[in-house]
């Protein structure tokens, strides 16, 4: 069979329609808005956990580096940070679920801070969470903490200024 300029007119546009699809997928997984040269280590006490489809988020309060309350902004709130991780099938299959981190869990986690100084960023390197009611010593993280659960298979990376 003998193909026509009409055919290769739509396979051409068929190729376009794709490029521009693929492009639009690329723009929405751009990590633009986070400083990656920058990595912070926080551990904290989770408020709520936000389980939105395309990319969960817990929030925390970062404690103190005593490990005895949250850190607190001028007029005595706690200060509250955002992780955003992977969609939330991907993270319930890693137990990171709105059940599995009720209000008052304890977590580690490391992220890449948002560039325009909100309190948030995107997660990188693995994640801990403390026994319940068990803060780690003063000045460690989850992971020092006997009886933690790991997410992901990778260690607290150290923090980058």
């Amino acid at each position: 069979m003998k193909a026509t300029r009409t055919t290769y007119l739509k396979m051409a546009a068929m190729l376009g329609l794709s490029g521009l699809a693929a492009t639009a997928a690329m723009a929405h997984h751009s990590f633009a808005m986070y400083d990656l040269q920058v990595t912070r280590v926080f551990t904290g006490v989770v408020p709520r956990v936000d389980p939105m489809p395309n990319h969960m988020s817990i929030l925390f309060a970062p404690m103190n580096a005593e490990r005895k309350n949250v850190e607190r902004d001028a007029a005595g709130e706690p200060v509250v940070w955002s992780v955003e991780m992977q969609g939330s099938s991907q993270m319930a299959r890693q137990g990171v679920t709105v059940s599995a981190y009720p209000p008052g869990t304890i977590i580690s986690v490391a992220l890449h801070p948002v560039r325009a100084g909100d309190l948030g960023g995107v997660r990188v390197g693995g994640m801990f969470r403390c026994p319940d009611r068990t803060p780690p010593a003063p000045g460690m993280h989850c992971d020092s903490v006997e009886g933690h659960t790991a997410i992901g298979n990778e260690p607290l990376p150290q923090p980058v200024p």
